[in-house]
């Protein structure tokens, strides 16, 4: 299924925040610590990698993420900048890698792959609509 000629190794895309209360372990609820949490990483990993494909999907078809692998490697305080960057490095068929990395003001703090599927917006409608009813 994707539908276009442009959807290949060699994409990028990033996604940045500044944490905040709200990015932290404590908010969370995973980790006691009033530093970065590691699912508001996974977050802005599936991000980047959502704004990677963006502007080469067309706009009857989507992405959706179905595994993640990641290493968190540092921690990041309140106040600090991160900025996840992600790298399509395959793509088969309906189903992309991306290699992810992940920094903050000073380091690398974040490591991993992660997959997307392209779907049919239609077709991934009507089969949430199906299991609703």
């Amino acid at each position: 299924m994707p539908a276009t000629d442009a959807l290949a190794p060699g994409l990028t895309g990033t996604a940045t925040l500044r944490v905040d209360e709200q990015h932290t372990a404590i908010a969370m609820g995973s980790g006691s610590e009033r530093v970065f949490a590691t699912p508001m990483m996974a977050a802005l990993v599936e991000a980047a990698a959502v704004q990677c494909i963006a502007t080469v999907l067309p706009e009857s078809q989507t992405s959706l993420g179905v595994h993640l692998t990641l290493d968190h490697l540092a921690a990041t305080p309140v106040g600090h900048t991160v900025t996840a960057t992600a790298h399509l490095i395959e793509v088969k068929g309906r189903k992309l890698t991306f290699r992810a990395e992940i920094r903050d003001n000073s380091e690398l703090i974040g490591r991993g792959l992660h997959v997307r599927v392209v779907v049919d917006r239609q077709e991934f409608a009507a089969k949430l609509q199906h299991k609703r009813t």
